[in-house]
């Protein structure tokens, strides 16, 4: 079972770096979590709505992102000023985020 657990913490891990990249495209506008969940169904990295919501939280504990709306409908999310420095490549890459080598 360890490779079932490597493989989710994998995939977990290239969704937060996906979001990042997401919300960095919408900037300086906040971005749906409904934009989010649909570009990560687009390149096959499906996620629930509600798995979307807590990798979002996930990132926002790391203080990468800010969240709107938490307790309405519809979460939206904003890069903080470390989250485009590591989008960027300008800081180093905080463990949880697969984020690839800058080539």
């Amino acid at each position: 079972m360890p490779d079932a657990i490597d493989f989710e913490q994998k995939r977990r891990e290239e969704a937060r770096w996906r979001v990042l990249r997401v919300i960095d495209a919408g900037r300086p506008i906040a971005v749906s979590e409904q934009i989010i969940w649909r570009v990560l169904a687009d390149i096959k990295l499906s996620l629930s709505l509600n798995a979307v919501r807590r990798e979002l939280a996930y990132l926002r504990d790391l203080g990468l992102l800010e969240l709107e709306g938490e307790g309405a409908e519809t979460w939206f999310a904003k890069l903080t000023a470390s989250g485009v420095d590591v989008v960027e490549y300008n800081y180093p890459s905080p463990a949880g985020v697969a984020r690839p080598r800058k080539y």
